[in-house]
């Protein structure tokens, strides 16, 4: 199987959505850098899979990445972090976007269900305006993209 084909163009995801609304399904959003998948990652993803029929995540470009992380980020190409996700039974669909906030997705597709971590409240989500509803899924304690990258750098296990 080759999963790259999962790693779409907004045209494409637009497509999806809608052929997906045609046929009753409910389709699912999240979004994130994605920088170094961890145990977290994947509880949250398999959870978001769980509110509904298809996934679609928003992986925030390089550039987005580097803008909200530091100049050291991302350490992994956006390709990259892309392949690995799309690898993912729980993800249908991976969508990288450029801008900071993934809110012009969240507005193209219109999900049914818009998910982030439990680190946020459902009145601050952005694009929750054009969702159905929002879920928060709970996060996995002491797993963290940053916390690893410093880790890494301290030279700490």
């Amino acid at each position: 199987m080759n999963t790259a084909v999962k790693t779409i163009s907004l045209a494409r995801a637009r497509a999806l959505r809608a052929a997906l609304k045609r046929r009753g399904k409910k389709a699912v959003f999240t979004n994130g850098c994605f920088d170094i998948v961890h145990a977290g990652h994947i509880t949250a993803l398999e959870k978001a899979r769980s509110f509904g029929d298809f996934l679609f995540l928003g992986l925030n470009s390089d550039a987005s990445v580097r803008r909200l992380k530091g100049p050291g980020r991302p350490l992994n190409k956006a390709a990259d972090r892309a392949r690995v996700l799309a690898a993912m039974a729980a993800v249908d669909a991976v969508v990288v976007f450029s801008q900071d906030t993934p809110l012009e997705l969240i507005k193209a597709l219109r999900p049914d269900v818009l998910v982030k971590g439990a680190d946020y409240r459902a009145e601050t989500v952005v694009g929750a305006e054009f969702a159905g509803r929002v879920a928060l899924v709970p996060l996995l304690k002491g797993r963290s993209t940053t916390a690893l990258a410093a880790r890494l750098a301290a030279g700490k296990r």
